[in-house]
């Protein structure tokens, strides 16, 4: 418990700022972790648990009664659980900040770090303040693995002018063999302006057929509005983007097109100053301004560099497609860092999850 402990007080206001700005969709994740853990208190508080037979049971379960519970998250609609021989009351529900804090911060850690057997113990146990049992602990991550695949099968109710793509990879084991999963994820931002995550989804490849299930199912659950995709040059992608969304522009991420651009140098040495080259025309100020730059480039390598020169040719416009849009938005828009950000975020508790 100790190194739970440590975790929620370092992570705390990280926590509560995304369990704030997500409450609408997670209320649903709130009430049913409170609704649990009034029954794990009502089964400690009697010594058994529902039907069954002991000699140390304090007294008898006796339906819910219904109540809305006020926080600063909303109105939760609760069941509290009611008890016949014994005064009993949850201790989760009792009012203040503490309590309130706790429940927030557990449930944010759960909907962060992902579902699993140990961290739901800790975390249960943070918020009932007693042990309970693997079966409990079961129960508890069942109920929560449902609620959550109902965020990730939501309908997209917003508009999403700007939609981000990426890939990562996770280990599995697969028959015999560990092998890599390839995790496709999209994050929109709303009408709001605040990204969103909007989908998951993984296979053994990010194959053309992967890719384009991916986007029918967005598709499906309401994805629309969309004026821009932004993503790197993952295989299979384009030909996937191409037929379900074929009238929407791209912006290709200039961060990785820098980093492709060192590949074409003909000496190591030139590799550093060749990503600075590309760099140069994505930090013009505008589109005019970045097409000089691009004439420079061809100048100081048209000698030297004569594949990298054509790699520029044939791809450097995708990477100019951000100055169509508003001036104060082209720095989020043109690489996918967002997204690069969440990846980090998810392989770090992977390995968690995998130990």
């Amino acid at each position: 418990m100790n190194s739970d402990q440590n975790y929620f007080n370092e992570k705390k206001s990280i926590l509560e700022q995304l369990i704030s700005n997500g409450s609408q969709n997670l209320t649903p994740l709130l009430e049913m972790l409170l609704n649990e853990a009034m029954k794990l208190e009502r089964e400690v508080a009697l010594k058994a648990a529902p039907y069954e037979r002991s000699s140390e049971r304090m007294g008898y379960a006796n339906g819910f009664k219904e109540r809305e519970y006020a926080s600063r998250l909303g109105t939760l609609k609760i069941q509290i659980p009611q008890v016949r021989g014994l005064s009993f009351y949850p201790k989760c529900i009792e009012k203040g900040d503490r309590s309130e804090r706790a429940l927030k911060l557990a449930v944010a850690e759960m909907y962060v770090q992902g579902v699993s057997t140990r961290k739901v113990a800790a975390i249960t146990e943070e918020l009932c303040g007693f042990e309970i049992s693997s079966t409990q602990v079961s129960r508890c991550a069942r109920l929560l693995d449902e609620e959550l695949q109902k965020f990730r099968e939501r309908p997209l109710t917003s508009k999403y002018a700007y939609v981000y793509f990426d890939a990562e990879y996770e280990k599995i084991r697969h028959g015999h063999s560990v092998i890599d999963m390839a995790t496709l994820i999209a994050i929109g931002v709303n009408e709001e302006g605040k990204r969103e995550i909007l989908g998951v989804s993984s296979a053994l490849s990010e194959a053309e057929v992967h890719w384009r299930a991916f986007f029918e199912e967005l598709q499906r659950r309401g994805l629309s509005g969309i004026q821009l995709l932004i993503s790197d040059d993952h295989a299979g992608m384009r030909a996937a983007r191409k037929a379900v969304f074929p009238s929407i522009k791209w912006q290709r991420c200039q961060f990785h097109m820098a980093q492709n651009a060192m590949s074409y140098a003909p000496k190591k040495s030139m590799q550093e100053e060749m990503a600075e080259a590309i760099r140069k025309i994505f930090q013009a100020s505008d589109y005019e301004t970045a097409q000089e730059q691009k004439k420079k480039c061809y100048e100081k390598y048209k000698e030297t560099a004569p594949q990298f020169l054509k790699w520029v040719e044939n791809s450097i416009e995708e990477g100019l497609t951000c100055f169509s849009f508003p001036e104060q938005h082209r720095k989020k828009i043109r690489t996918v860092n967002c997204l690069e950000r969440l990846n980090k975020e998810i392989r770090r508790r992977t390995r968690v999850a995998g130990e």
